[in-house]
């Protein structure tokens, strides 16, 4: 795996419209931190968030990736999809096709029998991006625990995708061409993943748990 520079995750991290919809932008400590923590998660499971580039230039345009959930969800356990992706790249398929190649590592090669996603009630932009991959919305909301009782982003809408659903022909024959180009779903043209490294650092700050990942 490659390793990566923290500087363009930390730019990730501080722009307010790719942090819209999560608590605060993060400072470079904490976005440093946080990617200690993913290279933790990494080398523990041997999956988790990964950076993605682009591969002809290999320029990070952001994370997707799997992730396990710590806090008390009435739906745990579970694994959960998630992503983040500077802002420069939304519009292009750049999200859709890379987390169609999480959910086929998490069905095909972990075996996975099913995969969620949540966010916030507001953020309709991830919701549109759950649809586009198949997953099931509950009918139900849920107040995520580690954000204000007063915060307009503490109702959070839950997605589903089981194995069986995402093994039939019929339903991914209905996916194909979801994205805004089907030329760039392609994971081998367009895009290519890494392990997020970054140089080891002492940690400066205590991010809340599941903040790396939450459909944002």
């Amino acid at each position: 795996m490659a390793s990566l520079p923290v500087t363009p995750f930390a730019c990730m991290n501080v722009d307010p419209r790719v942090m819209a919809f999560f608590p605060e932008c993060l400072s470079r400590s904490a976005s440093d931190a946080m990617a200690d923590r993913i290279r933790a998660l990494m080398t523990k499971h041997g999956w988790g968030l990964w950076a993605v580039e682009l591969k002809q230039t290999q320029t990070f345009i952001g994370c997707v990736g799997l992730h396990i959930p710590t806090h008390d969800f009435s739906f745990n356990p579970c694994v959960e999809i998630g992503w983040r992706l500077m802002a420069d790249y939304w519009g292009s398929g750049y999200a859709t096709e890379a987390a169609q190649a999480a959910l086929q590592t998490g069905f095909d090669v972990l075996e996975l029998e099913e995969i969620v996603s949540f966010t916030a009630l507001l953020n309709r932009r991830s919701q549109a991006l759950m649809e586009r991959l198949g997953m099931q919305r509950e009918a139900w909301t849920f107040e995520h625990p580690a954000l204000p009782s007063d915060s307009p982003l503490r109702e959070h809408c839950l997605y589903r995708l089981d194995k069986n659903l995402y093994q039939n022909d019929n339903w991914r024959q209905g996916l194909r061409g979801a994205g805004p180009d089907q030329s760039k779903l392609s994971l081998p043209i367009h895009t290519v993943f890494h392990d997020l490294s970054v140089q080891k650092q002492e940690p400066r700050y205590q991010e809340p748990p599941d903040s790396i990942m939450s459909g944002g």
